[in-house]
């Protein structure tokens, strides 16, 4: 094995693992499903043994909840008995041993942001902490004086920065013509791109997030009047202006923007922000494997969002009554062909390959959306700098399964973008023949572009394979893994289920 820094792919803090099963999930005892679970919710049953009170719980009392059969655990200052939910938990029961009896809120947060623990934990409502066990931060909210100047019935407020922000600057403004309106969002950042800039207008609620390295500023308003669903987003990168072009539906001259909503005009951390959705709606289902499937969804003509390499959404969907939501890596449609440039996708279109499980209800509810349903798609999130790309002379991607989805972009912009790069070799891991996804176009892209190589390795292969059988192993990976020369830079990526990941790690 090289003596290389792997670079786990995505991070190990990311969520996008859950993407392809990177979670370690454990056995669940015949009727312990997530449906399972669902129907008990539903059931009527005492789950929180109070029954039906809610009860203030301090922290002495929050501690004494702290054995597998009497469990409670505090998130965002609202305490959970999860006793009953111990055997339907996908990560087991030492998981949710790891907060017994404390506030689990940052655990939480690092394993499972993406779930909707109110929702799911909602029959397990014990009640609220006395006192909150870990303070929350305070954050300068933004005050409207008298004295600030008013510009065309709007006033121009300062960006609200974090202690450790100090530097960074933002503020909006805006302007109207007849038949336009034109908010100006200055961040004074120099490498601003699309990738950067997030702009719903739903039903009159304005929504602009900029993102600025693990923060982000939104202008976010209630609009005066209505306006037209399509709108434009141009942004000057030398010197990171926002421009966010509205068509008015009457043309008629408006008084002020609008009403500020409760976070606008904040600057914070994303992690702090919470996620928004938007709905998309279902424009083609088509099949890649016997059980996976390529999503095309269409975003709102209303939202301008580019989803970046290595980062993932989350789709949510309400089963049974409970909302549910899953983080998935979005794809291309195909692999390009020709790297004489770089891709050029319209950005109204987002894709999915997901692989549907017979007993996961979250995947057959997918399987069962019709052409022209809608669901709702986060904004994106992820942790991968393509930067780490941009340096490396050989780039190794290792995946298993599904575990390919966050490579398909990675490749597209390795190939077309990184001149530095000599060698991009996919090491691809599945069961089966039927299981290995677009082997077609990878073949084609090796042939296509000679830095590129492609190797299938399966674990249950039928007797007519005639390449590599195995798992990940280091006799296995130190026959691959291999510089183009002596001091090469490398970057190892590795996306697949968390054995996986681990074993290749190692």
């Amino acid at each position: 094995m090289l003596n290389v820094p792997p670079q786990a792919f995505p991070a190990p803090g990311s969520q996008q693992r859950v993407a392809a099963s990177g979670r370690a999930k454990v056995p669940l005892k015949p009727g312990r499903s997530l449906m399972d679970w669902i129907r008990l919710t539903k059931s009527g049953k005492d789950l929180t043994g109070l029954k039906g009170r809610l009860v203030e719980v301090t922290e002495d009392e929050l501690a004494k909840h702290n054995k597998k059969e009497d469990c409670w655990i505090c998130i965002r200052g609202f305490v959970y008995n999860v006793t009953p939910y111990m055997e339907y938990h996908p990560g087991g029961e030492d998981e949710l041993m790891k907060a017994a009896g404390t506030d689990g809120t940052d655990l939480f947060d690092q394993v499972h942001r993406w779930v909707n623990y109110e929702s799911m934990l909602k029959e397990c409502l014990v009640g609220r902490m006395a006192v909150k066990p870990i303070a929350a931060p305070k954050e300068i909210s933004s005050t409207l004086s008298e004295e600030k100047k008013q510009l065309n019935g709007m006033l121009s407020e300062k960006g609200v920065l974090g202690a450790s922000t100090k530097d960074v600057m933002l503020s909006y403004d805006w302007f109207q013509t007849d038949s336009l309106i034109t908010i100006v969002i200055y961040t004074k950042q120099k490498d601003l791109n699309a990738e950067l800039v997030i702009v719903d207008c739903q039903d009159k609620r304005l929504r602009g997030e900029i993102i600025i390295d693990d923060h982000s500023y939104l202008v976010e308003v209630d609009l005066y009047h209505a306006v037209q669903e399509d709108l434009a987003v141009n942004i000057t990168e030398k010197v990171g202006k926002v421009e966010i072009i509205l068509k008015k539906n009457d043309n008629i001259h408006w008084k002020m923007l609008g009403q500020p909503l409760e976070n606008h005009n904040t600057f914070i951390k994303r992690t702090d922000r919470g996620q928004f959705y938007r709905k998309c709606k279902l424009v083609s289902k088509t099949e890649v494997t016997h059980d996976t499937k390529l999503f095309c969804l269409m975003l709102p003509k209303s939202t301008h969002l580019h989803v970046p390499t290595g980062q993932h959404v989350y789709l949510k969907q309400i089963i049974a009554g409970t909302e549910v939501v899953k983080p998935y890596t979005p794809v291309l449609p195909f692999l390009p062909l020709d790297f004489k440039e770089p891709s050029c996708h319209d950005g109204a279109h987002i894709y999915l390959m997901i692989k549907i499980y017979s007993c996961g209800p979250f995947t057959q509810a997918l399987e069962h959306l019709q052409v022209g349903d809608y669901i709702s798609v986060s904004n994106p999130e992820g942790n991968f700098k393509k930067s780490q790309v941009q340096t490396s002379e050989d780039l190794f991607l290792l995946a298993a399964g599904t575990g390919f989805t966050p490579m398909v972009k990675l490749l597209d912009f390795a190939l077309t973008e990184v001149s530095c790069l000599r060698t991009v070799k996919l090491i691809f891991f599945n069961k089966t023949e039927d299981d290995i996804l677009w082997r077609n176009q990878l073949e084609q892209l090796a042939l296509k572009d000679k830095r590129f190589e492609v190797k299938f390795i399966l674990s249950q292969p039928t007797k007519d394979w005639m390449g590599k059988e195995g798992k990940i192993s280091s006799s296995l990976l130190s026959e691959f893994v291999k510089r183009s020369s002596k001091y090469s830079k490398v970057l190892i990526c590795i996306c697949g289920p968390t054995p996986f990941t681990e074993q290749g790690v190692q």
